[in-house]
């Protein structure tokens, strides 16, 4: 049974329960049969020899309607572009064959080898759902019936002799999460695509053309691994639920990617698109590739995951990489005299960034606690004196040192009130005050220092968590993002003269409104959904490490202050999201689309359908995991 996903009328009071409860039950069959299916296609496409469907039971996983089923068959190979064909026939067996026959007539079909289970990974995509509607109407907002949702949801464009389609795993094999890119693609391939090049105008005749009629599609998609079968929803595999041994699994394994994507000097593999095999960010997309970007901010969240994953399993490989990229934030380091002191700071890309130092010295901290090794001291120190020093009277701290906007690229040494808010970073002070706060309670020595940064640290925090929501108030948003101050509370407050009101209240306040902005089991029509966040109900969800690592800073503080009840609840919500963020995982079965899934493999991506993976994509992710794997071993054994 299949509940009409278009007759449901969706808003928040909706209750999803029924059809997320079948779309699970699907996901539970023995998909026995599809294998079968897909070996057959397979043994098609080797010999040319016509398929035969007889004999496969496929009820209830492929009930093939010929005014509706339009198939999709798609070969993939490392190194290779996919080819793809569909069609719709009067039989399964007919609709087969005629997709197995275009594929063989490919030019690139003989460097495909199709008889290799391990190289040649093939796809099957079928239509189950098809509600016609308008271009106009056709969103990415709220529940409804004309809603585009990346992975879930395609595009049939119909003129008077076809149609042409943009299936939903078409956003994971194009690395798209927008319906922009979806009108684009189907533009391509219908005949507007050869009535110009340029982007903007294909999709000026696509809005112009009235007489184009216009679908929204559902499909159910599977995809070969080696001798079986993987059923497909939002283009991946679907984890049934949290699990720890998947939590430390992913951990481990992305951990093990920043060190396999490790360059000689210390420095990580920035970005890579899967996609593509490309090491060009979308961020700095003309950047030359032998001079590619890199930020010193991302470059310590990926060293403090190495040292995170030493603490873990006491294996010096990750000690010996993490030491390697310590090196080279030593090596983007600059001295300066503070007071007749040496103060560091780090420069990178021609900047001087408050959170550059602040995390360097997250980094070097963590090292040092883990290892006891006293021997980058005087750079820790060194940044402890530049942190204080870039502080306003008032508390609050400038952004940037250096920034080659303002001063001739001189120091900063006073900014005014203009300059302060145009260089304003919402996430630095949470990295210095994060750093500042290891220092004060694990350096040990140099007891003046630390004083220092405890008094200032005080007024630092008040003015953050009292004055900031005025002065930056425009800037602030309806789902809290600043989790390095999160951790940074939390650390501070293993000092009794740190627990105050005023910074629990923004911890746990801004924890509860994560929660609240969080998708549930029901509240949905889409299973991964659980788990996710938004900034307002209806938005295509956010599967963020970043802020998880906020959630989980706050369960650690509750836990501290013996707020059972709350500690509680915020450790499951922990459970929630990480499950969310399984799906973010390159696990080697889910690596079909990509070029190079050799180096795909065990990155974590930032979008569910964007084939993006970075440095600090792992790093979010994989740190929330392994401190939410440390908060439930803990409580395993009490």
């Amino acid at each position: 049974m299949y509940i009409n996903f278009y007759d449901m009328c969706y808003n928040k009071s909706m209750d999803f329960k029924k059809q997320n409860d079948l779309d699970r039950e699907y996901f539970k069959q023995n998909f026995k049969p599809m294998t079968e299916l897909l070996f057959r296609i397979r043994q098609a496409l080797r010999t040319g020899k016509t398929l035969d469907t007889k004999g496969i039971n496929l009820k209830g996983i492929y009930d093939f309607n010929p005014d509706l089923s339009f198939t999709y068959i798609t070969i993939f190979q490392e190194g290779l572009a996919p080819v793809r064909y569909g069609s719709r026939r009067k039989t399964l067996a007919d609709t087969l064959n005629r997709d197995v026959e275009k594929i063989r007539e490919n030019k690139y079909f003989p460097k495909f080898e199709v008889g290799n289970f391990s190289k040649c990974r093939i796809m099957i995509e079928f239509v189950v759902e098809r509600r016609q509607t308008d271009l106009d109407s056709i969103h990415t907002k709220g529940f409804n019936h004309n809603r585009f949702e990346p992975g879930i949801t395609g595009i049939e464009l119909q003129d008077n002799k076809a149609s042409y389609y943009y299936m939903p795993t078409d956003a994971v094999v194009q690395s798209q999460m927008g319906l922009r890119g979806a009108l684009e693609m189907i533009a391509k391939r219908s005949p507007i695509g050869r009535m110009t090049n340029k982007i903007s105008e294909r999709l000026r005749i696509l809005h112009a053309s009235y007489k184009l009629k216009w679908y929204i599609l559902k499909t159910r998609a599977f995809v070969t691994y080696k001798n079986t079968c993987l059923p497909l929803y939002r283009g991946n595999i679907l984890y049934n639920g949290f699990d720890e041994n998947i939590l430390m699994d992913q951990f481990i394994k992305s951990a093990d990617w920043l060190i396999a994507n490790m360059y000689d000097d210390g420095r990580f593999l920035y970005y890579y698109d899967c996609k593509d095999d490309s090491y060009r960010d979308h961020e700095h997309p003309f950047r030359p590739l032998n001079h590619l970007y890199y930020n010193d901010l991302r470059h310590s969240g990926g060293t403090i995951t190495l040292i995170r994953a030493y603490s873990q399993t006491n294996d010096k490989k990750y000690l010996e990489a993490a030491k390697k990229s310590l090196e080279f934030t030593i090596s983007i380091t600059r001295e300066q005299d503070i007071k007749g002191k040496t103060g560091y700071y780090t420069f990178y890309n021609q900047k001087a960034k408050l959170g550059g130092t602040g995390l360097a010295l997250i980094a070097f901290m963590h090292y040092r606690m883990v290892t006891g090794d006293k021997s980058f001291d005087k750079y820790i120190k060194g940044y402890v004196r530049h942190l204080l020093s870039r502080m306003h009277k008032s508390g609050e701290f400038y952004g940037y040192y250096i920034h080659p906007g303002y001063n001739d690229g001189k120091p900063l040494l006073e900014l005014d009130e203009i300059e302060r808010r145009n260089t304003f970073s919402f996430y630095y002070p949470g990295e210095a005050l994060l750093g500042l706060a290891l220092f004060a309670n694990h350096f040990g020595e140099n007891q003046t220092l630390i004083q220092q940064v405890r008094k200032k640290s005080k007024k630092a925090l008040d003015w953050i968590v009292d004055d900031r929501p005025n002065f930056y108030k425009d800037l602030f948003t309806a789902l809290p993002s600043d989790a390095w101050l999160m951790q940074a509370i939390e650390e501070w407050c293993n000092d009794p003269e740190f627990i105050k009101d005023n910074y629990l209240k923004f911890v746990f306040g801004d924890a509860k409104t994560m929660m609240e902005k969080t998708y549930h089991r029901d509240d949905s029509p889409y299973i991964d959904f659980e788990g996710g966040y938004y900034y307002e109900y209806g938005d295509h969800y956010y599967p963020d490490g970043a802020r998880s690592e906020g959630l989980v800073a706050a369960y650690y503080l509750a836990k501290k202050l013996g707020h059972t009840d709350f500690a509680e609840e915020l450790l499951q919500a922990c459970k929630k999201v990480a499950a969310c963020q399984f799906q973010l995982f390159n696990a080697p079965e889910m690596t079909y689309a990509h070029k190079n899934p050799t180096r795909s493999t065990n990155g974590i991506r930032f979008k569910a359908t964007r084939q993006w993976v970075r440095v600090d994509s792992i790093q979010h992710v994989a740190c929330f995991f392994i401190r939410l794997y440390w908060a439930l071993q803990e409580n395993n054994t009490k």
